[in-house]
């Protein structure tokens, strides 16, 4: 017996938290503290990802002394952001988290927009409800 993959549109978060590259990591903290997030996607003028600015990111900028007004996110964004297709499965999801050391994977539509965000999180609480049965 065949059983129907999922896809990472089933599974992804919408209403992903985005900041533009001009944005100051003052304003990437107030944003990350007020969704309680640990990660935003950067986005150019056309809303595609070009960067991520994680808890990381700001850890190491903090432990360089800058100042948050002062700093653009594109400053210490990391800028090689690794993104997946909605409609790819989930288990292709996971390999490109593990392949690539990541626990945050944007999701993007046919024109590479930003439409969702896929966690490790996410991974988990999908194992723990359905036993992994619909990734086979």
């Amino acid at each position: 017996m065949v059983m129907e993959t999922s896809s990472v549109e089933r599974l992804m978060t919408s209403g992903v938290c985005t900041v533009a590259t001009d944005a100051t990591v003052e304003d990437a903290v107030s944003t990350l503290l007020a969704e309680g997030i640990s990660s935003l996607v950067v986005v150019d003028e056309t809303a595609t990802p070009v960067g991520m600015f994680t808890n990381s990111d700001l850890a190491t900028f903090v432990s360089e002394g800058g100042s948050p007004a002062d700093v653009t996110v594109s400053a210490w964004m990391t800028d090689h952001v690794v993104t997946i297709d909605a409609r790819n499965s989930i288990r292709d999801a996971a390999a490109k988290m593990i392949r690539h050391g990541i626990h945050h994977l944007p999701v993007t539509d046919d024109e590479g927009h930003v439409v969702g965000m896929l966690s490790t999180m996410d991974l988990t609480a999908h194992f723990s409800y359905t036993g992994g049965s619909d990734v086979v």
